[in-house]
């Protein structure tokens, strides 16, 4: 599979990173204690999301029981909707099947590293729904 930037590829073609979609996402989440999803998003209208592809790999490197992913184009909405963020590009961590939480766009690094120490360490939840508020007259 190729993408629309080379510093996604390379997370596909060169660091072996599966692709899923909503045919395989459950089978990759119920083998692994914890992944991390990567919602890229169109890289020309979110241009945070080739930062992101060059900092993964260096998260993964310290936090190797994080198994990660990219999130195929094609099913990358429908799966949004599942996981409940709103901005892109979107890193889901997940415990089996289970939701920890989501950090968005690009971040210091030292924001990386203590969100992800917190996010390993808290207990799943639901994803925050996206919807529409709903308002009493």
């Amino acid at each position: 599979m190729t993408t629309d930037t080379p510093l996604i590829d390379r997370l596909i073609n060169e660091l072996n990173y599966p692709v899923l979609d909503l045919n395989n996402i459950d089978q990759f989440l119920s083998k692994n204690e914890y992944s991390v999803l990567f919602f890229t998003e169109d890289v020309k209208r979110f241009a945070e999301s080739n930062d992101v592809a060059v900092v993964l790999p260096e998260l993964i490197s310290l936090f190797p029981d994080l198994i990660p992913a990219v999130i195929g184009r094609d099913d990358e909405k429908k799966l949004q909707s599942r996981y409940g963020f709103l901005s892109w590009p979107a890193l889901v961590f997940m415990r089996g099947d289970k939701y920890l939480d989501t950090i968005t766009g690009i971040q210091d690094w030292n924001d990386y590293i203590e969100q992800i120490k917190e996010i390993l360490s808290s207990q799943t939840s639901r994803p925050k729904a996206i919807g529409i508020p709903v308002v009493s007259g």
